[in-house]
Parts: C-alpha cells; sequence; structure tokens
C-alpha cells in the first residue's frame, strides 16, 4: 500500500515499513507519529485530503544533515564576501501502517 502525505510543508511519497527523512519532529526517538493529512492512497485523490485516512509512523532517530556552505558574493564588491554554512534539523522515521 503506498500513500501521498504532507508534512512540514512537504510532500512524501511513502509505503509500508519504509523509512523516510522528514523535517524536525517534536517527538523522542520511539515515540509513534501519525499523519492525518493524507493526500492519495493507492491512487484514490483526496479533495484536498481523504477523510479517515492516516499513516503511522514509529521515530528511529532525530539529527541534523551534511552541512551545506552558503557563499555570498557581489561582483566588484570585495568587502561583501562571506561564507556561511548550516546544518538541517531532520527526523527519521518508518512507516508502520497505512489506513485508508
Amino acid at each position: 500500500m503506498n500513500a501521498v502525505i504532507k508534512t512540514g510543508g512537504k510532500q512524501y511519497y511513502v509505503s509500508e515499513n519504509a523509512e523516510i527523512y522528514i523535517e524536525k519532529l517534536d517527538a523522542a526517538v520511539g515515540d509513534k507519529v501519525e499523519f492525518n493529512q493524507v493526500l492519495m492512497i493507492d491512487g484514490k485523490v483526496g479533495n484536498p485530503y481523504i477523510k479517515d485516512a492516516k499513516v503511522t509512523g514509529e521515530v528511529l532517530k532525530n539529527g541534523k544533515n551534511k552541512k551545506i556552505k552558503i557563499f555570498v558574493y557581489k561582483n566588484k564588491n570585495k568587502s561583501n564576501r562571506k561564507t556561511q554554512g548550516h546544518r538541517q534539523p531532520y527526523t527519521k522515521v518508518k512507516i508502520t501502517k497505512i489506513v485508508g
């Protein structure tokens, strides 16, 4: 069974027993999480969400992604060059059940 869920302002295509990386959730490792904003299940599309559908999962890990470099450069202006780094926090979730 496959589904499309919405969390953290993004949409994810998930299936049962899949492990996905999503935007950081306020949940500890081992907690159960439910996603009620289900957009599609096995080709059945909601308007905008499917009623009484939910996807449950278990939090496996909380962490930060690899560091990305942000370089700001303005042509012919040597004083405005700077390098900045950023690490986006994430939550790793294992999808356990899709109910629709």
